[in-house]
């Protein structure tokens, strides 16, 4: 196991600039999950760290060693593809151990570690098999114990739930946790599924445009996140964002563009009087009630446990996660009211969260 730092990391393919100035800490033992939209840089990070792709700037350190011009073998890191990369015409045994046959360790180690893996990962029964004998989820786990056999510093996970069904996903998430839980291996996992990232990390960092959004835990992130980007990236369904004004004229008041109104506690009033805001509600965070706002349901979505929303506030639509079953309430009119305390609000222009902390943090940069 090993710590890791990356300071002002840069990648240029020519004149295109894919990831600006990244900074990171990680700790020793610790699971860092990078998340961020399609082509925002995640997976080209990934392959630096890996030795797969030339570094244009900055420095990576593993274990205190920088590690910038170093083969990647030479980097004592296991990587597991979205891809299970495994070799059709060998058993899962042979798979799991090649690695290590390349290395030209004894065979005696080489099934041991093997057998070891195998446990860990509930494949004792499966070691004779070939991948084309196996499911989807068993072909993840080999790939998972053919990392797990080097005994790396650190464990990369490039998207490695992305081609399984929605109930697998589950599975293996839980299984993946549990196994970084065990080994405490320090873990580098890349995912557009902020529901992984959250679930599973010690820590995330939300890269956007390639560069760092914000980085902390998954509930920091998810109660104070620094803009509104990461404010509709994380959570699901997504953050409503309702653009408006605080009037002077009208202290206390939110109004958004379509003339809807929000109530606001003194100190977000004093935040954002007299300027053009974005004001931010979860979805589980609106409730039905006696009075409010009056929307106009759009589609009802019942789930079971609850029911999801979609209605229109004016010009905007909101969606929202209620406990209530609202089947075949389409094109009715509902209340709906949320605690001030649950609201952010968002600066228009620069998309930065107005909040003490935040506005406070924000100096200290």
């Amino acid at each position: 196991m090993a710590s890791m730092q990356i300071k002002k990391l840069r990648k240029d393919f020519g004149a295109l600039n894919v990831l600006r100035d990244i900074s990171i800490d990680i700790e020793d033992g610790e699971f860092v999950a990078l998340v961020g939209p399609s082509g925002c840089g995640k997976s080209t990070l990934l392959r630096m760290i890996a030795g797969l792709e030339t570094i244009s700037g900055g420095t990576i350190s593993i274990g205190g060693k920088v590690v910038n011009d170093l083969q990647p073998k030479a980097r004592d890191i296991a990587m597991v593809f979205q891809s299970y990369a495994l070799y059709p015409h060998l058993t899962v045994a042979e798979n799991m151990g090649f690695s290590l046959r390349l290395s030209r360790a004894p065979k005696a180690e080489i099934d041991r570690r093997v057998r070891i893996a195998a446990a860990t990962l509930g494949l004792e029964h499966l070691l004779e098999r070939r991948p084309s004998a196996l499911s989807g989820g068993q072909r993840q786990r080999v790939a998972m114990g053919r990392a797990i056999v080097r005994n790396p510093q650190v464990f990369l996970f490039d998207e490695p739930l992305s081609n399984l069904d929605a109930k697998l996903r589950v599975k293996m998430r839980a299984e993946i946790k549990a196994l970084h839980q065990q080994m405490k291996t320090t873990t580098i996992y890349v995912t557009h599924d902020q529901i992984e990232a959250m679930s599973m990390a010690d820590k995330i960092v939300v890269l956007n445009g390639g560069h760092v959004e914000q980085v902390g835990a998954p509930l920091e992130l998810y109660d104070h996140p620094a803009n509104r980007f990461v404010a509709g990236f994380i959570g699901s369904p997504s953050m409503n964002q309702i653009t408006g004004t605080c009037p002077h004229e009208r202290p206390g008041l939110f109004v958004s563009d379509s003339g809807a109104t929000y109530p606001l506690h003194e100190e977000q009033a004093r935040l954002c009087a007299g300027r053009r805001i974005v004001l931010g509600v979860r979805p589980e965070h609106l409730a039905l009630a006696q009075h409010g706002i009056r929307a106009r349901v759009k589609v009802v979505e019942p789930t079971g446990s609850e029911s999801l929303v979609t209605a229109r506030l004016g010009d905007d639509d909101i969606v929202c996660v209620l406990r209530d079953r609202l089947v075949g309430c389409e094109g009715s009119e509902i209340t709906l009211a949320a605690d001030p305390d649950q609201l952010y609000l968002f600066d228009e222009a620069s998309g930065k969260a107005l909040s003490r902390a935040a506005m406070a943090l924000e100096a200290q940069r």
